[in-house]
Order: C-alpha cells, then structure tokens, then sequence
C-alpha cells in the first residue's frame, strides 16, 4: 500500500478513472434522456431505442478505455475493479481508490447532467429501475448474468498469458457491455455496474431496490473471476503470491516505480 500511495502514476491512475467515468456516464445517460424516455410513467407509455442506448454505453466505455487504459486501465466499473481485485491483478488499496474514484464521478456526470437536461419532463437521470412484472428476485439474475459476461470478456480479453488475441480490447468490452444492455434494459433498466446506478440513485433521490444494483453486479465479477481463474484457466500463483499483490500491487503490470507518463499500464493481453 505505502509504496503504491507514494507514485504519481498511481494517482494518475485515480484522477484517469475519475475524469472517464464523468464522460462515460455523461454520454451514456444522456443519449438514454429526452422527450421520450422513460419507457413508461403514470400509465403514459413511450418509446425508447434500446440499441441506440445499448451502442451508446458500449461505444463509450470503448472509447474511455482507448483513451485511458493505458493510464489506469480503465476499469469504469466497481464490478471490474473487483473482478481484477480477486484475480489478483491490483491491490485492495488501488480497487477502493479506484471505486472511491467511480462513484464520485458517477456522480458529478449525472449531477451536470441533471442541470443541463432540468427542462425534459419526467426525468429519471437513467434510474435503474425493475419492469413491471419482474419481482427482485429476478432482477437480481439479470443483473447477475450480464455482469458475469461482461467481467469475464474482461478478464479473457486482456489476459497476457493469451497470444491469440489480436483484435481491440477495449471494442470488445464495448461490445460486451451493449450485450449486456440489450439483455436487461427491459428488466431492470441494465445497471452491471453499480457506480453508475448510485449516481442516478443519489440525484434522483431514490434508492427504491438499489441493493439489487450492487449485489448483483457483485456476484457477477466475483462469479466471473473464480469461474476464469479457476475453472476457465486456472492461475499457477500460489495464496502468498496471490496476497503480495493484494497488500503491494502488481509492479510488472502497474509499473508503479517510474514518475513520468512513459511510465505506463498497457491495455494489452497479458
């Protein structure tokens, strides 16, 4: 911890994460919000382009993620931090900096979204919210499921180990989390990825079934990092490796010993 709190790299790393999530959930809700969204309000129904939203959160965690994986590795996401934390990929201290991190700028986004579209009626600010038929039981199965395929396209994608990944990761992730989007827009709103569901809860002021928006995407990083690491393609790093990294970080993926930005965390498979 002592070392990782002492670089300029780590944070680098933090502020990268912060200043990404302010423009992914900015893009992201916003081309959810307008004169037709939501789908339904007071009875009054309305309709919404689920694949515009679904391409626009996908287009823009692509996008962030070539712009500063590099830097932090742009997680943008509390389920990946800790799909990464179990996999032992970073520290315990660098996976509560970098949530700390995702939460603030979910809600700064949303909090300047809520000014600049303050004239839209019925504005949920992209509350997460269930579908009418879909009880919390069954919500949390989707949030789930489409968090463990999102995490677990992360973990493989970017796996070093790999030599036959020669696509783009960061489309890939992109295109996993508008799966997951076309998948649980109709059910609950698509949270997989509880930064971004307590930003819109906390402005709005509505926290109506939020745990749903954590512990479902929760289970899905963690069900996503056992599944891989375990069963998928199980790691040689024995528990004192596996704690090191915990306590210290991963210095060969997070070169945390240099000070300038040639000094780098590469987007790449590992």
């Amino acid at each position: 911890m002592a070392s990782e709190f002492k670089k300029k790299m780590f944070w680098r790393a933090v502020v990268a994460e912060f200043l990404a999530m302010i423009l992914f959930i900015f893009i992201s809700i916003g081309s959810a919000l307008g004169f037709n969204f939501p789908v339904s309000v007071n009875g009054t129904s309305a309709t919404q382009d689920n694949v515009k939203v679904s391409l626009a959160f996908g287009l823009s965690i692509a996008t962030m993620a070539q712009s500063v994986g590099h830097i932090s590795g742009a997680h943008l996401n509390p389920a990946v931090t800790l799909g990464l934390l179990l996999s032992c990929q970073i520290s315990i201290f660098k996976a509560l900096m970098y949530i700390l991190a995702q939460c603030l700028g979910a809600v700064v986004a949303t909090a300047i979204l809520s000014g600049v579209t303050s004239s839209l009626p019925y504005n949920s600010l992209g509350l997460n919210a269930l579908a009418k038929g879909i009880n919390a039981g069954q919500g949390l199965g989707i949030e789930i499921i489409a968090t463990l395929q999102l995490v677990l396209c992360v973990l493989a994608t970017t796996d070093r180990r790999r030599n036959d990944v020669t696509g783009s990761a960061p489309l890939a992730i992109g295109l996993s989390v508008a799966l997951g989007h076309l998948l649980a827009i109709d059910y609950t709103g698509c949270g997989i990825n509880p930064a971004r569901s307590f930003g819109s809860a906390l402005i709005a002021n509505n926290f109506e079934n939020h745990w749903i928006f954590w512990v479902g995407p929760i289970i899905g990083g963690a069900g996503a990092a056992l599944i891989y690491d375990f069963i998928l393609a199980p790691r040689s790093s024995d528990l004192t490796d596996r704690v090191k990294v915990w306590t210290s970080g991963q210095v060969e993926e997070y070169d945390l010993e240099g000070d300038d930005m040639n000094s780098r965390v590469e987007m790449k498979p590992k």
